[in-house]
């Protein structure tokens, strides 16, 4: 089995856990307080992560390249304007509705991919994105 497809796997498995955690711990409380906890938690855990592989002297290279910084910090607004609808969502709805619409992110990248960087989708492929739509929706409204 390739690397990136285990790697994208567990990212899959341990995004479940994310949805069934949050909606467990966000039962009394505001989604959007619990997410800034959440986003704390994260940054000490992947510090850790980047100080146990000994990659804490790699971060300087990151902050001298002014337009790579400046698009991943676009990245982390987006991913915790993500966190903070995704953490909304699953506080006033169902997780089993809430994570296939979720999950449309999926379709939104590749529309992207391919009017930014000029990606090809092949017809399978396609046809795989039409079948990734149709199922978030079924799954959620059906």
């Amino acid at each position: 089995m390739s690397t990136w497809l285990i790697y994208a796997l567990l990212s899959a498995l341990t995004a479940s856990l994310v949805a069934i955690f949050g909606k467990i711990g966000l039962q009394h409380l505001d989604a959007n307080s619990a997410t800034a906890i959440r986003s704390v938690v994260m940054a000490f855990f992947l510090i850790g992560v980047v100080v146990a592989q000994g990659k804490m002297h790699l971060v300087s290279d990151i902050l001298a390249d002014k337009k790579a910084l400046g698009f991943i910090v676009l990245s982390g607004v987006a991913g915790a304007l993500s966190w903070l609808f995704y953490f909304m969502a699953i506080k006033f709805g169902n997780v089993s509705q809430v994570a296939p619409i979720d999950k449309l992110s999926v379709v939104f990248a590749v529309i992207m991919a391919v009017i930014l960087f000029g990606e090809k989708v092949s017809l399978m492929a396609g046809a795989g994105v039409a079948l990734i739509t149709a199922g978030a929706l079924m799954v959620a409204l059906g």
